[in-house]
């Protein structure tokens, strides 16, 4: 019946679609009708044929799956199966997520490629751009000796940059800041891609780094109120992070970088202001960040070696060395991310912090409190915050009043097996851009 049905529908249309054109080729021919409204005529009459193609393709597939579908109804009834509905659905091609590695005079470059190269799961999906500044030859060889593996950009302007005569010290990040500007922009718009992930040449990526980007994009995708994606936590050193909590992710108004992702429209927010030189504090100041957060781990999915820069190891002997680096592979991509949603996560965060006991540093440090947390101090002030942090270990920095790590200016960590939450009073609203 159906088959008659399809067999009816393709002689109706095709029966009407010859009529016209021959009612019209007759038409052509009386001298009534000009050649220019003859030319009109049959412009119509194509555009019409053509609408009268598409709906008939439209209708076929329609009945070709009706009829597919009766088909296996019937084999299902006739073996004694049950029949499942399974709707059809379009498989959805992966998205390319591209890593950017801004490189400059370091050879180690090489550590860095080797690993992203190792854990990578596809060459298709995360291309790998090494964007070289400073023009320093035996970098530029490590980087070319991976050939077809990677793409080896190179940023033409080596020139140095006009500064203040009280920033000379600071030529470097200048030229770092001049560097991202334009290796971001070769990939938003030389490349077109729509997301990267950026990766400094000092930093060594975990085994599940790009599992951890993959599940985290349409996270990233579709939250407005978060505006990039790290694997980096700044007090993620060893015996400050829970070993067995590998898979644990936060939100954080600190902008991490050191293995970051964001989105193409992110950088046209930010590239027509983008500032001559310390971009990374830049982009933690009120008038970037806009009060949206990004995504971090409780072990870092990124480690670095680099203990010599343009900072001149700031923080790296202290801090940035003794960072653990994730070595358990986290199925993220098959694992429920949905507690990150903004409001779920500040309801379940804040519960959980402000109906932890309130106690002091001393009482913390004498190990008379028992069971693992969590347990939370209290700060009231830029000082009062750097005086606890300094005494647990973590780091003090304040940028534009958000502590590293800190999300409703909360920053959660382990002390001795216990979980710690240094907070401010309850009933907190915003951060104060003075404290620093």
């Amino acid at each position: 019946m159906l088959h008659k049905r399809r067999c009816l529908l393709i002689c109706a249309i095709l029966f009407i679609a010859w009529n016209i054109l021959l009612i019209f080729f007759l038409m052509g021919r009386s001298s009534r009708y000009k050649d220019q409204k003859y030319n009109d005529v049959m412009t119509e009459l194509m555009e019409l044929v053509d609408k009268f193609e598409e709906e008939f393709e439209s209708q076929n597939k329609i009945l070709f799956e009706i009829e597919r579908h009766r088909s296996l109804l019937g084999e299902r009834k006739r073996n004694g199966t049950a029949v499942k509905w399974k709707p059809i659905v379009k498989k959805q091609r992966s998205v390319v997520i591209p890593i950017l590695v801004i490189a400059c005079n370091r050879v180690t470059v090489k550590r860095c490629l080797d690993k992203l190269l190792e854990y990578r799961p596809s060459a298709e999906h995360f291309p790998i751009i090494v964007s070289q500044d400073c023009g320093h030859a035996e970098t530029a060889n490590v980087i070319a000796s991976y050939g077809s593996k990677v793409t080896h950009i190179k940023q033409p302007d080596l020139l140095d940059i006009p500064v203040p005569p009280a920033h000379r010290k600071f030529q470097g990040y200048y030229k770092i800041s001049r560097h991202y500007r334009w290796a971001l922009n070769q990939v938003f718009h030389t490349f077109s891609y729509s997301t990267v992930i950026v990766v400094e040449d000092d930093l060594e990526v975990a085994p599940d780094f790009f599992e951890y980007f993959k599940a985290l994009y349409p996270i990233l995708k579709s939250d407005p109120t978060l505006w990039c994606v790290s694997a980096w936590n700044d007090n993620g050193r060893e015996g400050y992070v829970d070993p067995g909590k590998s898979s644990l992710l936060y939100r954080t108004d600190f902008f991490p970088g050191l293995g970051w992702m964001l989105l193409k429209e992110v950088w046209l927010e930010l590239e027509p202001k983008w500032p001559a030189s310390f971009w990374d504090d830049w982009m933690r100041h009120p008038d970037q960040r806009k009060e949206r957060s990004c995504i971090r781990p409780e072990i870092s999915r990124t480690l670095t070696f680099g203990h010599k820069g343009v900072s001149l190891g700031q923080f790296y002997e202290r801090y940035l060395r003794f960072i653990k680096l994730n070595t358990q592979f986290v199925p993220f991509t098959k694992t429920d991310l949905s507690y990150l949603e903004k409001k779920k996560y500040d309801e379940a965060f804040e519960k959980e912090v402000y109906s932890a006991p309130l106690v002091t540093v001393k009482e913390l440090q004498s190990g008379r409190l028992s069971g693992p947390g969590p347990f939370r101090v209290q700060y009231s002030s830029a000082e009062s915050f750097k005086v606890l942090a300094k005494n647990f270990g973590v780091m003090d920095d304040l940028k534009s009043g958000v502590p590293r790590t800190g999300y409703r200016a909360i920053v959660s960590f382990f002390s001795r097996g216990k979980r710690i939450y240094i907070a401010p009073p309850v009933g907190w609203t915003k951060y104060n851009p003075s404290w620093s």
